[in-house]
């Protein structure tokens, strides 16, 4: 017979949070009060931002698993990203989750991105402790933020025991909590007692037959894949005998090789794992994200994670230019698609396959941030590939064309005002409403659509003079709004092959922004600037001056050229149109013409 009983020695918390609101730094704080580092160890800030881009860009990509041990109860953590685009990996890991911590910023306030994380908590059910962090700051102001995460708890219509969260007011980097704001300095122990309190066990089934729930994929050197997720009833063991249950219903066989748990951020071998905790199993083979675990007897799926349709869609490409191979070691299609795929299995958000063409392959996912990650990852793997300009993908439904809305979010100063305003409204935005917090600077809500946004976040911080704050979340689907112009300029296109000249630079800065440095290598079609006008312009950047045996003053003057600001992912993506794409190699970032041929861009 069995019997049900919860695991109340372990509680599942995942971390949520707007980016840059202090989530990992949190995390090293935790770790050090669980005792998981020595008192003299030389410990790297952020411990959980484990890839070189969550470090160089200060934010948290992946959702990744840790734990600590508080009062004899093990308590799993999950560092979860604050960025829509990575809203894939959000849900799978409230999918492993029976509470949530949501960190909000002291001075900031709840922002979009909050809204979106919370909002899969809420509909997840899960048990909620705020805590507002940063009270340091200067320009804190806590009980304000408070009311406002209330009216959003209210928006996002919580229950009434979702909205009896407690709160906790805190600097995590100092690993300091208290539970009002004049409260003497605490440490952050409250927050672990709060979590032993306020978090329920997980919901188990400790002597029912083993299911488990497959929310993550890693890989190990020595192990092979690894899938990680939540016991959901049973016990594991290694060697066991188990099925996995796939998309189709189908059971194949498996049989796992070793089993894993989460120790503060690394993981140990362990004998037997109980329902209610996080497993890594190693040796499994086929195997995806939502796949169920179970026992040969009783092949019982759980239900999969649902993630949100992708609005986004972007055409990788194989490099065809004439500088193909010359800088990167994978350049072969097949790679391309095996790489993408691979991507695809790991992010659910993520949907790959063959263009329509059959040229190259078309990836889906949510917003162009998070495509610009994936091709700056596979850029430092050594692809070198060709992408074109992200495009929205639209709904049809009773004859009418939809289209993805955001709710979008501006900061900025009040003289700046104008200027976002009318270029907003321009790209059919629509103002909600506007908040002046009597401080310098506004607060602008619009409803906008998706596509409006591609390209402008460059536009916008020109025009805030770097100290605007933009933000948005998808709000939903609305009839089409008309067409925009996207782009009020051309570009200066090379005619032929060879390297750019200092001279025949020098004479192009008058026609608009140049893109290339002396030296660099261009090609005909490939773009090198921004023409001022709003068509293309065919130019020779390779024309050396005429050499004559006649002195003058004057003749012999140095070039002197305007620096070139170099070119970024991001800016490149942005910029393009839609017959123009991005050339990215490990060394460099080009931007090119669809068709090379100048003759055949005409007709």
């Amino acid at each position: 017979m069995q019997t049900k009983k919860n695991n109340d020695k372990i509680r599942n918390i995942a971390i949520i949070a707007h980016v840059d609101h202090g989530k990992t730094t949190l995390v090293d704080s935790l770790f050090r009060l669980g005792g998981i580092f020595r008192e003299n160890q030389d410990v790297n800030e952020r411990v959980m931002d484990r890839l070189d881009l969550e470090r160089e860009r200060g934010i948290t990509i992946a959702a990744k698993n840790c734990a600590v041990e508080w009062k004899g109860v093990k308590i799993n953590i999950i560092d979860t990203p604050g960025h829509a685009d990575f809203g894939g990996e959000v849900e799978r890991a409230i999918s492993m989750a029976d509470g949530a911590v949501l960190l909000v910023d002291a001075a900031e306030g709840p922002l979009p991105q909050t809204r979106f994380v919370l909002s899969k908590a809420l509909a997840a059910g899960l048990a909620v402790i705020v805590v507002i962090n940063k009270i340091d700051r200067a320009d804190a102001r806590p009980q304000a933020v408070l009311n406002e995460i209330y009216d959003l708890l209210i928006d996002l219509d919580a229950s009434e025991e979702q909205l009896e969260f407690p709160v906790l007011y805190a600097v995590g980097r100092s690993g300091i909590a208290k539970k009002k704001p004049e409260d003497p300095d605490g440490k952050l122990d409250l927050l672990l007692d709060m979590v032993l309190e306020e978090i329920p066990p997980p919901k188990s089934d400790t002597g029912g037959p083993f299911r488990m729930l497959i929310s993550d994929l890693s890989y190990s050197d020595y192990l092979g894949r690894l899938a990680i997720g939540k016991i959901y009833s049973g016990r594991a063991r290694a060697n066991d005998s188990l099925v996995c249950v796939g998309e189709d219903g189908t059971p194949s066989p498996l049989r796992v090789t070793r089993i894993q748990t989460y120790s503060g951020p690394s993981i140990a071998d362990v004998p037997v794992v109980e329902a209610g905790d996080i497993l890594i199993l190693a040796g499994i083979e086929d195997v995806h994200i939502g796949d169920t675990i179970c026992t040969k007897d009783n092949p019982a799926p759980l239900k999969r994670i649902s993630v949100d349709e992708p609005t986004v869609s972007m055409k990788f490409n194989h490099n065809t230019s004439p500088l193909a191979g010359t800088e990167g070691t994978i350049v072969q299609p097949s790679r391309i698609f095996e790489r993408l795929k691979r991507e695809a299995m790991q992010n659910v958000s993520l949907r790959v396959f063959e263009s329509a063409d059959k040229d190259g392959f078309v990836v889906q996912g949510r917003g162009e941030f998070q495509m610009v990650i994936l091709i700056e990852t596979m850029r430092r793997e050594g692809f070198e590939l060709c992408v074109g300009r992200p495009a929205v993908i639209f709904k049809y439904e009773n004859g009418k064309k939809l289209e993805p809305i955001e709710h979008l979010s501006v900061d900025c100063l009040n003289a700046c005002t104008g200027i976002v305003t009318e270029k907003l409204s321009r790209r059919k935005g629509r103002i909600i409403s506007m908040v002046n917090h009597e401080s310098g600077r506004v607060r602008i809500e619009f409803s906008i659509p998706s596509r409006s946004l591609i390209g402008y976040r460059d536009e916008f911080m020109t025009d805030t003079k770097g100290t605007g704050i933009l933000n948005s979340y998808l709000c939903g689907y609305e009839e089409y709004r008309g067409d925009f112009p996207e782009r009020y300029t051309g570009s200066l296109v090379s005619d032929r092959e060879g390297s750019a000249i200092p001279y025949a630079l020098f004479n192009l800065e008058p026609r608009g922004t140049l893109f290339v440095c002396p030296g660099d290598p261009v090609y005909a079609g490939m773009i090198i600037g921004e023409h001022n006008r709003e068509n293309d312009l065919n130019v020779n950047p390779t024309k050396e001056k005429k050499l004559s045996n006649m002195r003058a003053a004057g003749k012999d003057d140095n070039v002197i050229l305007t620096p070139v600001l170099p070119m970024t992912l991001e800016r490149a993506i942005q910029f393009i149109r839609e017959d123009e794409f991005v050339e990215v190699t490990p060394k460099s970032v080009r931007l090119r013409k669809n068709d090379l041929s100048a003759v055949r861009r005409r007709f």
